[in-house]
């Protein structure tokens, strides 16, 4: 799995969560792009990831902690989501669904990222084993 490319597609649907969150508010909360911000910066890392391969370990670990970041300020709409799924009625439905999705993401990319590392811990301690 290449995780730089996958760190730009990420970016790519936060940058697209956050325009369509942003449209969808009424272009009244600028907190609604906060998703976009995140997926430029995902986007970003996993450029320099793929031009640069000395770079690579370092501006994935940079992505996997943006990850925690962005998982720690949208975890509570995923909570607020499963509060829905028990009846509650959310104050921002909107708002829920944008931090839901981008709490999916971000758990998607962490997972991803932790095992890309362990695969390549592998493959380096079998190469420097043989």
């Amino acid at each position: 799995m290449n995780i730089s490319r996958l760190s730009i597609n990420i970016g790519i649907l936060m940058i697209l969560l956050g325009g369509i969150s942003y449209v969808a508010s009424g272009a009244a909360s600028f907190t609604a792009l906060i998703p976009a911000f995140f997926g430029i910066a995902f986007g970003g890392l996993g450029m320099l990831g793929k031009r640069s391969e000395s770079m690579r370990k370092h501006a994935m670990h940079a992505a996997l902690l943006l990850a925690i970041l962005g998982l720690g300020g949208s975890f509570g709409g995923l909570m607020a989501l499963f509060g829905m799924i028990g009846g509650e009625s959310p104050e921002r439905l909107n708002a829920v669904i944008a931090q839901a999705v981008m709490a999916v993401l971000c758990i998607f990319f962490l997972v991803a990222g932790v095992r890309s590392f362990i695969e390549a811990r592998k493959a380096r301690e079998s190469g420097s084993a043989a």
